[in-house]
This record gives C-alpha cells, sequence and structure tokens, in this order.
C-alpha cells in the first residue's frame, strides 16, 4: 500500500493505492490520526487505486469518523471501484461515512 497526503488550504486528501489490509492499515491510521490531531477536520480519501480492503482498513476509517465528530470535522472518500464500494455497503459504513463518485463531488460535501 502506498499513501500521499496532499494539503490544500484547509481540507486534506490521501489517495491510497494497493491494498489496506492488517499489515498496511497500521500506516494509515498514522497519516490519518497525525492529521487529526494537527488540527486537520476535512479529510478527502482517493480510493481510485485501492485494490483491497479487510475489515482492518475499515476500522481505521470508523476510528477516524469518530474521533472527526468530536471537532465537528469531516471525512468523504471517494473513486471506488465498485467491488470496494460493496464491502462499505455490506458492512453498512455508507449510512455513516459519505462515499462518493468524484473528488468535485467530495468537495461539494465539505
Amino acid at each position: 500500500m502506498e499513501v500521499t497526503e496532499k494539503k490544500d488550504g484547509e481540507i486534506t486528501q490521501f489517495a491510497i493505492s494497493g491494498s489496506l489490509d492488517s499489515n498496511t492499515s497500521p500506516d494509515l491510521e498514522v497519516k490519518i490520526m497525525e492529521a487529526i490531531d494537527n488540527g486537520n477536520n476535512k479529510l478527502l480519501i482517493d480510493f481510485t487505486k485501492l485494490d483491497y480492503i479487510s475489515s482492518a482498513g475499515l476500522r481505521v476509517l470508523n476510528k477516524a469518523t469518530k474521533k472527526l465528530k468530536h471537532s465537528e470535522g469531516k471525512i468523504i472518500l471517494f473513486g471506488m471501484q465498485d467491488y470496494i464500494r460493496e464491502v462499505f455497503e455490506i458492512a453498512g459504513f455508507d449510512y455513516f461515512i459519505p462515499i462518493v463518485e468524484t473528488r468535485d463531488d467530495a468537495m461539494g460535501k465539505l
């Protein structure tokens, strides 16, 4: 897994490529929690190049969502492949984490 981070004003964007699983999710968790701890409470996560996500990856996003709720922040996911989105739907995560098609759609939700 590779994670790139880009700051655009008050918005922090992460782009994830590869697999987000029990081996790689701790790296993403550190980066996201650092961003939140540093006062970044508007996060976009680009899933365009994500090939696989496990429950460990879902746990990281759930934890980030809960932490952002306390600071009235928001996390928005975009660019998911259909089979990745299905994982979110089966787990019920699409009810509390906004998932949109494009970065422009995500920007409109902030």
